[in-house]
């Protein structure tokens, strides 16, 4: 199957321009919170497309925050959460003292952004502060609240801008969902 083919049979729920209105919104809200020596760190994978976004949006609003990465999982070879947060790369910037602002693609149980924000509130962040681009609260598991959340998702499996299905899907630059047959 071509990625034409592929592509063809993802339902548009948010389109790219729709989407980068959205992230020049949210930095403004970023910008309205106040935040004090900055640090980024973007939830890799599903996010790298939509942090990268948003943190050009910041430099537009004014923001210039240090970045950063994190890898965890929940998953591992599993198709289901195990519920066990690892973490398998772990960011090198000092964050004591510092406000944080933990970028993921969607929040759904709440189990990988709670951890992430507990670990480095242990770590001596001054506030960690939430920012997700989708956010099904319906689904959540763990008790953990988004600062900055760009759209309510419905209950679908989402694709694009990021986000994928087996390794496919990423480079869509709008948000979608593959209609079941």
């Amino acid at each position: 199957m071509s990625d034409t083919e592929r592509t063809r049979h993802v339902e548009v729920l948010f389109d790219a321009e729709r989407i980068a209105e959205r992230n020049r919104e949210l930095a403004q809200e970023i910008v309205a919170a106040r935040p004090e020596k900055l640090v980024v760190i973007a939830v890799l994978k599903g996010s790298f497309v939509f942090a990268a976004d948003l943190i050009r949006a910041m430099h537009g609003a004014g923001l210039a925050p240090e970045v950063e990465f994190i890898t965890l999982s929940s998953y591992r070879k599993a198709t289901v959460s195990s519920g066990q947060v690892t973490v398998l790369r772990d960011v090198e910037t000092e964050v004591r003292g510092r406000d944080v602002l933990l970028i993921d693609d969607i929040l759904e149980s709440g189990r990988t952004l709670a951890f992430a924000k507990d670990l480095l509130a242990a770590r001596g962040a001054r506030r960690v502060l939430v920012c997700v681009l989708l956010e099904k609260p319906h689904k959540r598991a763990v008790q953990i609240h988004a600062d900055f959340v760009g759209f309510d998702c419905p209950d679908y499996f989402v694709v694009g801008y990021g986000m994928d299905v087996a390794h496919a899907y990423r480079q869509l630059p709008f948000i979608g969902y593959i209609p079941e047959d």
